[in-house]
């Protein structure tokens, strides 16, 4: 069975603040699913909500099928979390704080060296395994957390906001190691929205707790982006104007815009050209294009349409 996270009507009150209202959402299959609104908009609230941490005041939420508010046990025993910001006692080595939480998660004990290898493996930390996290950066430790939610290889994850807080580096190495994790289910929230293109394949967006949008983040573009979905077209070298005036001329391409010497931003009309097309008929230009993405630009346009239209 693929891996599944489902709210019905999910709905968190405090007090007469209504923090998620009345949320529908079903995710399902291995993939990144980037989780998007303003501050207050329900983010962490849902997350929450999902990993049992809070309670829902009405509604149902349920990961690989399971309620979580019948069976919790039972919810989270395939989905591991990394809710805000947490930390990782000083005097304790990465190994020696994951092996307690391998005994907190009932790892046998019998697994848990093999299980801390692979996950300290994944996150690129072999050989600070025994140092004491007090002296490790705030990358470092972020790279710790994200190791501790493969302890018990999990089939969802759940992140909030993982980068926060960290420098350009650290970001780039959680973002690599989030994009590795492309077997299982992952729920990401974040406020970048470069982060949520660069590592997200689809993209949830709420406001005042109300779902505003779920779809691949090329469809949310096109239909939300003033018409138009965009990519950004990568070159080996400096963009010559014969290239970029042949992308122009090309059927459904709306418009070329380069963003510096070796990129251009592509705007293209998806009812005319699918993506796919698009990109067989720029590598069929033999011009040296070595990468194409989706815009943040695009995201973010869709993204200020979508919170603009919602206030």
């Amino acid at each position: 069975m693929a891996p599944s996270i489902e709210v019905i009507g999910l709905t968190k009150k405090f007090g007469d603040f209504t923090a998620v209202s009345g949320l529908n959402l079903k995710l399902q299959g291995a993939k990144c699913v980037g989780f998007l609104g303003p501050n207050g908009a329900g983010k962490t609230t849902t997350m929450k909500i999902l990993t049992g941490l809070i309670s829902a005041s009405s509604g149902t939420a349920l990961v690989n099928g399971v309620d979580i508010s019948k069976d919790k046990k039972g919810a989270l025993a395939s989905c591991t979390s990394l809710i805000e910001t947490p930390e990782i006692y000083s005097s304790l080595t990465p190994k020696e704080a994951l092996t307690m939480l391998c005994a907190i998660r009932g790892v046998p004990s019998s697994e848990r060296n093999k299980r801390i290898d692979e996950a300290m493996g994944r996150v690129k930390m072999q050989e600070w395994e025994n140092k004491k996290v007090g002296s490790f950066s705030k990358g470092m430790k972020q790279r710790i957390n994200v190791a501790s939610t493969l302890l018990s290889d999990p089939e969802v994850i759940i992140l909030d906001e993982p980068t926060t807080g960290l420098d350009p580096r650290g970001m780039t190495e959680v973002r690599d190691i989030v994009k590795s994790l492309d077997d299982r289910l992952v729920f990401m929230s974040s406020h970048l929205l470069a982060e949520v293109t660069e590592v997200c394949q689809e993209v949830a967006m709420i406001d005042h707790g109300k779902l505003l949008v779920y779809d691949s983040i090329g469809a949310v573009t096109s239909k939300f982006a003033g018409g138009g979905g965009m990519v950004e077209v990568g070159f080996y070298g400096p963009v010559d104007q014969q290239t970029i005036t042949k992308m122009g001329n090309m059927a459904g391409v709306l418009s070329v815009t380069p963003s510096n010497d070796q990129h251009v931003v592509v705007k293209f009309d998806p009812k005319a050209i699918t993506q796919e097309k698009l990109f067989e008929a720029i590598a069929g230009l033999r011009a040296g294009a070595t990468s194409f993405k989706e815009t943040s630009s695009g995201l973010e346009d869709a993204y200020l349409s979508l919170i603009k239209e919602a206030l």
